[in-house]
Parts: structure tokens; sequence; C-alpha cells
């Protein structure tokens, strides 16, 4: 068997990256603190965007720059939120390998819910050949 016959797969052995992230601005204080809000918004993503929960979780930080963190670990891989007080912003990050599962509706169902003045999103194909 030749080398490049051992590293071939056919479509049904192709991993299916979808990744949507992106920046949010001008949350509000209230929205952006409430560490018991934000880590239900992320489990309700999980479940819109079809995905298994394996473990989720939160974190506040104090400081200047302090925040809270959600993170989420799905079989199919992760949401992270990031929140910074002082510049009522945020970070998301939705990144799934499930064939099945939608990050861009996970990503507009957190979006939606936490009403930044203004956001943006990124695409990312993160599939294997």
């Amino acid at each position: 068997m030749s080398e490049e016959a051992v590293f071939q797969t056919s479509s049904e052995d192709r991993i299916i990256g979808k990744h949507v992230f992106g920046n949010l601005y001008g949350i509000e204080p209230d929205i952006l603190n409430d560490k018991d809000l934000l880590q239900n918004l992320v489990l309700q993503a999980v479940k819109i965007a079809n995905m298994n929960l394996v473990e989720v979780k939160s974190w506040s930080f104090g400081g200047k720059k302090g925040g809270v963190s959600v993170i989420a670990l799905v079989e199919e891989s992760h949401i992270a939120l990031h929140t910074w007080n002082e510049y009522n912003y945020a970070t998301l990050d939705v990144y799934t390998c499930g064939e099945n599962s939608d990050p861009a509706a996970a990503f507009k169902f957190i979006t939606d819910n936490l009403k930044p003045k203004k956001y943006q999103v990124f695409y990312a194909d993160r599939s294997s050949e």
C-alpha cells in the first residue's frame, strides 16, 4: 500500500469545522456583569445550536479590566464568552465540528440577548481536507 493511499479519506470521514466568532460593543453593564445570566445564555445557545454539553464553567474577575468568562465544553467543541466591565465589551467564540450543529444560531441567540449597540461577526471554515 502506498503512503498516499493511507492518507486518503472519503467525504464521510471529513471533519466539518464551523467557527463563528466576533466582538460585541456597547453592552449594558447590568447584562455584562451578570454571571448567572451569561451562563444561562450560553447553556440555551448549546441547545439552540444542536450541540451536546459536556461541562460549563463561569468566572467573575475584578479589577480595571474585570468581567465574566463563560466556557461551555461541548462534544462538538466549545462556546466561549468573555466580557470586560470597563469597556462594555465582549468577545464570543462558537466553534463546532458537528455536522448537524449550527454555531451561527448560537452566536445570533447570544448576541440578540446581550443587545450590543454594534457587533462584528466572522466566519471560518475549519474543516479537514
